[in-house]
């Protein structure tokens, strides 16, 4: 069970969202539904980590939003932390932190990889490579689902992706797990900093050893490109690799964890999926709803508006949370039920509009995979000990989960 305790809505004024404490330890559920009814257009408070910001909590008012990159500007940072210090280095040369013709052009560019008939292959060998986890972790009395299946399956993905060497596979999972989380505790600047700088690195050395190959996978794409009639910088190619593989791994190794975790605590929605009688792509968007692996987005506005007849002024940072929009009852039949058959399921983990993630065909990939494997494996899971949450402001999901993954038959 988790230890999470709800949130009393009554002292908002001392919520403080910047705080990855308050998203480890507290349900927000009730701040989210009450900020949703009575203040969908809220401003908080200023904090010790920096001014105040707007947040946005409606799905519709942030599908809306997502799609208008003019009057808000991810060109300046998404991420509350960055947008909150202000020291962005990525922005204007990594996809996520850019914005009109040089945001297409990037796409354009990078995208091309990510395509269902470029990831053919991939595919094929998550959908071994899972099989072959689960069926190990049945021969155990208990196994960490976090650690010894989901981190994994995203992880050979990526490593397929950019062809990384099989003796380095296991080293970027601890590269990667300590950039925008910490499993036990708050994490520190400095940390993450230190985690950041290490992952970077690694992706330079790479970028340096692989210039004068060509080949069709995603690090070959970035050094040989041509976006917008120039090659791209070294600096460009690592931001962009880094933010390739921080949302390959991290996020969806979260929705898995927190998919079978949901699974276990509702072993109906369990037999329905393992009877055949919801189809695994309806699973996977419930999954992805459920469990809501990045918390927020975080943009600039451009210019002053009026919003709910509030006035937003230009260089304000408006967050829009995913957290919240995801349970929205405007949006959504029985939010807080998890229902396997959930249609229509219109959730916005992978965002809306220009910025729609890019990886989602094969996040989708690897959570049917995760599925098909444990409904042709497995028979019941039980959890064996309490799932730990991970600390961050940004991330949501499980650092660590025991189960004991009963065998079929």
């Amino acid at each position: 069970m988790e230890t999470r305790t709800a949130f009393d809505s009554t002292v908002l004024d001392e919520l403080d969202l910047a705080d990855p404490v308050v998203h480890a330890t507290q349900d927000l559920s009730e701040v989210w539904r009450y900020l949703r009814d009575e203040q969908p257009l809220y401003r908080h408070r200023e904090t010790e980590r920096g001014e105040g910001f707007w947040v946005i909590t409606r799905r519709d008012d942030m599908a809306t939003l997502y799609t208008d990159n003019v009057s808000f500007t991810s060109a300046r940072g998404n991420m509350l932390d960055t947008l909150l210090a202000k020291n962005d280095s990525a922005v204007g040369r990594m996809l996520t932190v850019t914005d009109g013709p040089e945001h297409s052009a990037l796409r354009a560019a990078i995208g091309k990889p990510f395509s269902p008939r470029a990831l053919t292959a991939i595919v094929d060998s998550v959908r071994s490579g899972t099989r072959k986890l689960v069926q190990e972790a049945t021969q155990r009395a208990e196994c960490d689902f976090a650690v010894d299946v989901a981190a994994h399956v995203p992880l050979a993905a990526i490593c397929d992706l950019f062809v990384v060497p099989d003796e380095d596979r296991r080293h970027l999972i601890g590269l990667t797990s300590g950039t925008l989380a910490a499993a036990d505790g708050p994490p520190t600047a400095e940390g993450m900093w230190a985690a950041r700088n290490d992952l970077l690195l690694y992706i330079s050395q790479q970028v340096a050893r692989r210039r004068g190959r060509s080949g069709d996978d995603v690090l070959s794409v970035l050094i040989d490109q041509e976006v917008a009639g120039r090659r791209l910088t070294h600096e460009e190619i690592i931001f962009n690799c880094y933010s390739i593989i921080i949302g390959g791994l991290e996020t969806t190794r979260f929705a898995m964890v927190g998919g079978v975790h949901a699974l276990a605590q509702n072993t109906d929605q369990w037999q329905l999926l393992r009877d055949g009688t919801v189809r695994t792509g309806s699973a996977v968007e419930e999954i992805l709803r459920w469990t809501t692996p990045t918390l927020h987005s975080g943009r600039t506005a451009t210019t002053d508006l009026l919003l709910f007849d509030q006035l937003i002024e230009e260089g304000d940072i408006v967050t829009m949370w995913n957290a919240s929009a995801n349970r929205d009852e405007r949006a959504f039949a029985e939010p807080d039920r998890f229902v396997l058959a959930r249609d229509p399921n219109k959730h916005l983990t992978f965002a809306h509009g220009p910025h729609y993630c890019m990886g989602a065909y094969l996040a989708r990939a690897e959570l049917s995979a995760m599925l098909e494997a444990l409904r042709d494996s497995v028979s019941e899971i039980r959890m064996t000990g309490p799932a730990r949450r991970v600390y961050s402001n940004f991330l949501s999901g499980y650092s660590t989960m025991p189960v004991q993954l009963v065998p079929a038959g």
